[in-house]
């Protein structure tokens, strides 16, 4: 491994105890990167997450490696927080240079094997008929059916994502020669998200339990997506909301000591952070609840929510995201009992209770 008697690299930042992180961009994004951890173990240099499937991407990825004296050939395995390309992408490209084992979360590996067998055709029918049913106008839905029509789509994202070949238990620790990583399934980003605590002693001596790879789901500025990942097969509705405020809970009781996140920069007070992340998701359910005084639609709700740009600035496939996002706290306050169908309404709208 390189010296630090070389100097600091911009792309590559020591967080001590062997492990370091690389700056790999995310082209066309404005979160800039996503921060690949290196981790340095008996075996060789294990990944956390790789980045975006892109050459610019795999440029940065190699390079920052190479700043280190590594080269992507050494890499032993990767560990995947969760199957979004800005994280898996580069998977498969690893596995290629290096022979690496790739380790995922059975349920995000359930998802990237339904998107590779997913005929496209398929997919766009489904993707409509959701839309359909949470309320989008006919003039949101016609560009899905022109493409269907026009059988002129004949690939997904993430149709060349890497199938992994080891399978992520909560609770156990990974197979990292001298070292001490276990996961933790924290499902609410994407039903397999893992984040994966180190469990040596900081480095630097802080206080706390460890260190903290959080992937997306503690960040230190960003409250992360919280969506639906439904196999259009199965009929069972999920509550992904409900699942991340749980999920938040149990790793503020871990008492971390740092935070590694997979955007942004690492922190430490993850409890605190925590805290305002719950508080967050609280009062935008209570403002939620104020729209839902009158019955509307979870597209109806989601042109009325506070995103980071109005609705009319908002791309065509981000609307889809963000209307996912208000149908999944829709489905929290059903649960929680503080809003309901509205009988006989189609699409289906709600009202606060």
């Amino acid at each position: 491994m390189r010296g630090p008697e070389q100097g600091p690299l911009p792309q590559v930042t020591e967080h001590g105890g062997g492990v370091w992180s690389l700056r790999v961009p995310i082209p066309d994004n404005p979160l800039g990167h996503t921060l690949v951890h290196v981790l340095d173990t008996d075996r060789g240099p294990v990944l956390v997450d790789t980045g975006w499937d892109d050459p610019a991407s795999w440029a940065e990825l190699t390079g920052g490696l190479d700043a280190l004296g590594l080269s992507v050939r050494e890499v032993h395995g990767v560990v995947i927080t969760h199957h979004h390309p800005d994280h898996h992408g580069l998977s498969g490209r690893v596995r290629e240079e290096s022979g690496a084992w790739i380790a995922m979360h059975a349920a995000d590996t359930a998802v990237v094997r339904r998107t590779r067998e997913a005929e496209p055709g398929t997919w766009l029918d489904y993707l409509a008929r959701k839309l359909a049913t949470v309320g989008a106008p006919e003039e949101h839905l016609a560009p899905l059916r022109a493409a269907r029509a026009s059988g002129r789509i004949t690939t997904l994202p993430g149709l060349r994502s890497a199938l992994p070949d080891r399978e992520i238990v909560p609770g156990e620790l990974l197979d990292l020669a001298g070292r001490r990583l276990r996961a933790i399934w924290t499902p609410g980003h994407t039903p397999g998200h893992v984040c994966l605590h180190l469990e040596e002693e900081h480095p630097s001596r802080l206080p706390g339990h460890g260190r903290l790879f959080s992937g997306d789901h503690l960040l230190p500025g960003i409250s992360p997506h919280i969506g639906l990942y439904e196999d259009p097969d199965d009929s069972t509705e999920t509550d992904p909301l409900g699942d991340y405020l749980d999920s938040l809970e149990r790793i503020g009781r871990l008492g971390v000591a740092e935070v590694l996140p997979a955007h942004q920069h690492a922190f430490a007070d993850a409890a605190g952070r925590v805290r305002e992340l719950l508080d967050h998701h609280e009062e935008r359910l209570t403002g939620l609840l104020g729209l839902l005084a009158t019955p509307l639609t979870p597209w109806q709700l989601a042109v009325r929510m506070e995103w980071n740009r109005p609705w009319e600035q908002i791309p065509y496939g981000s609307r889809n995201i963000a209307v996912s996002e208000a149908e999944a706290h829709v489905r929290r306050l059903v649960k929680l009992g503080r809003a309901e169908a509205v009988p006989g309404s189609d699409p289906v709208a709600y009202i606060a209770v």
